[in-house]
């Protein structure tokens, strides 16, 4: 017999309709069908409230077709409210049952009128004891099925099995907060993996359809109509029958990359993504389709544990798979309490894998400890808080990641291009094989540094870094660079008593199996390095270190800038400024403009400019065996300049001081202006093959110890000095205006060598001669005022 309902009872039933929508639809239809005069069949709906799930699964009484209300998942307020409707469980409806909840009587509880889900609808606990990722788990798959939102503002839950918690829909955390047992982390499953909707496709083209792509496929190509039908998607090609990119280094014996290619196809096979490498062949390609919407997981807390198992690569947070996520708003850190014990390299809190048009945005990160005091403790490989491979078009903005020098770096990928770091603090930035265009602004670095090779455009701006350092090229990879270098507005904190460098190039004479080089252009400009941490540093500071080689043992020749300029760098933290590099062997190096030399005209192909540098003052450092210099290019007169690709380059320094340069038998072209000169020379037999230009510059040889030569000045193509003046030298601090003979410039009142218009003495040597009552003789002033190097240069 049907119960009676009394006033309450009616109004909760009301107030249940209309929370369900029932009310106003049936009242709307009954208007609309009565005004026709067509009547409705009354359809009665058996409506129920519980205070909670748990008592509603209890009741038998339910029958199919109820309509239920909850106020709680356990207890009425919980945060698990929502409605169900019963129906019959169906045996060949496996989604269903899963999905819904059974009842003691065969019959399933199923969620009406959801918008949004949570975790506690799904029956989260949140009290530490549960494991809560098996509800979290529940809740994903069902958002997932119904393609809605998971909405879970608040709450503290507890992670404790690597489930793979799959999303493909929006998720909103606010302020969540996520406790990971990382004792339970896994090789290769993260806590949550960001999944693409469709499935990958594998590319199969026609032999007529592959040797035309093959043919376009090279670099600089825009648009591939062969793949027009694979519009929107990310595209991966590679050939694992053409190894490249093989790893120098005992440990790494053997390991190399297939070449490999990564891009993304627009309509009518327009292709994002520079292409680095022509290809004869491919043994796989593939196509990733990219969803057509931006899927944005937004806030969470995370708390580690810290205490990772093994010895494998291991995930504890984000697998990522799809294309378009945004990820936003995070802070990932320690328990409180816990302390980093892991001894398992972890792969990345943030994995990217196969991606295009990728964001990480407002988060809070750590690096995780690998170089722990002593070795019983160290991590067997690099541990990443940011990891992945085969990444296109990633913007990381407002990352903090910070750490010291236990911490491995934060961040760890290859096969990254069109990789982008804004306004970001992290302990390290890196790609160890194939980074391609790379660009960092408004950004702090820390200790490990920028660690990359590959090509492209690399570009940084108004950053700092802290290490060894500023760019660190990758030895295990062969430090290359196959692209532009630009550097704006930067500052490099030294983090060490020993030499640091600026850009250190240095692979090693070993067969990577693709070209190496220093970039296709260089330019630094208001450049501050920064001693303050190391203020008692005296070890040299590098611009840029290059190796003693410039072709490898296997007959590889390295490829060297057409370009490459420093303007305004500058030093604080100490009086010691900077020196500049050494190219050894310039005729093995390999330009990409023709250039040559041929006794009468000199074709350079590559310029070299130090513009406004502060100069460590060489003074100071003991000659020993090597004599110190800023800046030196040595070329062998018995090795012949491989061809017009060899370098020729063309050396401009202006404003700097103080300068110590060594030019050999270096077919080179060199002009100094505005400079104060403390040694420079040629070479030491017979004339360099080349010209020198000297304006407005002071020549004036400070040293630690006497030189037989200051300078060497010889040219084949003329040394030309316009408006300069020649100074006493200073020896350990000593003036020995009487050394002024060993200039190969001038010897007073008897010669005078090169080039000249309005030479003058400085006052030092004019007062030494006033000392020694001696006369400078007219004719010879005569001659440093105007003097060409086809005249006599005996007076």
């Amino acid at each position: 017999m049907e119960k009676k309902l009394n006033q309450d009872q009616l109004l909760s039933r009301r107030k249940l309709l209309t929370t369900l929508g029932i009310v106003g639809a049936t009242a709307a239809s009954g208007t609309a069908l009565g005004n026709t005069g067509v009547a409705m069949p009354a359809k009665k709906e058996r409506l129920e409230s519980y205070g909670s799930v748990v008592e509603m699964l209890k009741d038998q009484s339910l029958k199919e077709g109820a309509l239920v209300q909850t106020y709680g998942y356990y207890n009425a307020g919980d945060g698990g409210a929502t409605n169900y409707k019963i129906e019959k469980a169906k045996s060949d409806d496996k989604k269903d049952i899963d999905l819904g909840l059974k009842l003691n009587n065969g019959l399933i509880a199923v969620l009406i009128n959801v918008q949004s889900v949570n975790y506690k609808m799904f029956g989260a606990v949140g009290d530490g004891v549960n494991d809560d990722s098996i509800q979290i788990k529940a809740a994903h798959d069902y958002a997932n099925a119904h393609d809605m939102p998971v909405i879970n503002f608040s709450g503290e839950y507890w992670l404790k099995k690597a489930n793979n918690v799959e999303i493909y829909t929006n998720v909103d955390w606010g302020s969540s907060i996520f406790h990971i047992d990382e004792t339970t982390n896994t090789p290769g499953n993260g806590r949550f993996k960001i999944l693409p909707r469709k499935a990958t496709i594998k590319i199969e083209l026609s032999e007529s359809e592959k040797k035309s792509f093959l043919s376009r496929f090279k670099p600089g190509v825009k648009v591939i109509p062969e793949l027009a039908a694979f519009k929107n998607c990310l595209v991966n090609i590679s050939d694992k029958n053409d190894k490249i990119g093989f790893r120098a280094g005992a440990k790494f014996d053997g390991q190399s990359w297939a070449r490999e290619e990564l891009f993304y196809v627009e309509e009518h096979g327009s292709i994002i993504g520079d292409i680095a490498w022509s290809f004869k062949d491919y043994t796989s390609f593939t196509a990733f389709p990219a969803d057509t919407s931006y899927l944005t997981v937004n806030g969470g807390t995370f708390y580690l544990s810290g205490d990772s198992p093994g010895t494998k690569y291991v995930r504890n947070g984000f697998a990522i798979s799809r294309s378009r996520t945004i990820i936003q708003n995070q802070w990932v850190g320690l328990e409180p309490g816990k302390s980093d014990i892991s001894m398992s390299p972890r792969s990345g809190f943030y994995s990217y894998s196969n991606v295009y048009d990728v964001k990480l945005e407002n988060i809070r990160l750590i690096p995780y400890e690998q170089d722990r005091e002593g070795t019983a403790r160290d991590v067997s490989a690099g541990t990443y808080g940011i990891g992945g491979a085969r990444i296109l078009n990633a913007l990381f903005r407002n990352i903090t990641a910070e750490g010291g020098p236990i911490h491995w770096g934060v961040f760890g990928t290859n096969l990254n291009k069109n990789f982008r770091v804004e306004n970001c603090k992290l302990n390290r930035i890196d790609v160890h094989f194939h980074c391609w265009n790379l660009y960092i602004k408004d950004s702090s670095i820390g200790y490990r540094g920028i660690s990359v090779t590959g090509g492209g455009d690399l570009s940084i701006e108004n950053t700092s870094c802290f290490s060894r350092s500023f760019i660190n090229f990758r030895r295990d990879f062969g430090s290359k660079w196959d692209g532009n270098i630009l550097m704006r507005n930067c500052r490099f904190i030294p983090s060490t008593l020993g030499e640091t460098s600026v850009l250190d190039f240095n692979p090693q004479d070993f067969d990577y199996k693709y070209p190496l080089g220093f970039g296709r252009s260089i330019i630094v400009e208001n450049l501050l390095i920064d001693f303050k941490t190391v203020s008692d540093s005296v070890a040299a500071c590098w611009l840029m270190k290059i190796p003693a080689f410039s072709k490898t043992k296997s007959g590889h020749r390295l490829f060297f800038p057409n370009y490459v300029e420093f303007r305004n760098v500058m030093v604080q933290g100490r009086e010691q400024g900077v020196r500049l590099f050494g190219i050894i062997n310039p005729q093995n190096y390999q330009v990409d403009k023709v250039g040559g030399y041929d006794g009468a005209h000199l074709n350079s192909n590559s310029q070299i400019v130090f513009n406004q540098v502060q100069l460590e003052d060489l003074s100071k450092v003991a000659s020993r065996k090597i004599i110190p210099f800023h800046f030196v290019i040595l070329g062998d007169k018995n090795n012949k300049y491989e061809d017009q690709y060899a370098l020729y380059p063309e050396i401009r320094m202006v404003d700097c001081k103080n300068v110590v340069a060594m030019f050999g038998d270096s077919k080179v072209d060199v002009a100094f202006d505005r400079c104060s000169l403390s040694s420079v020379s040629g070479t030491n037999e017979g004339k360099m093959p080349g010209r020198f230009t000297f304006n407005n510059c002071l020549f004036r040889p400070t040293s630690k110890s006497e030189m037989t030569h200051y300078y060497l000045l010889k040219a084949e193509l003329g040394t030309s000095l316009t408006n300069c003046t020649i100074s006493a030298p200073v020896i350990n601090g000593v003036h020995k205006p009487e050394q002024i003979d060993r200039f190969d410039i001038i010897v007073p009142n008897k010669t005078v060598r090169y080039n000249h218009l309005n030479t003058q003495l400085g006052n030092d040597i004019i007062a030494y001669y006033k000392q020694k009552g001696l006369a400078i003789n007219p004719k010879f002033i005569s001659m440093l005022k105007s003097h060409h190097q086809l005249e006599a240069e005996n007076i």
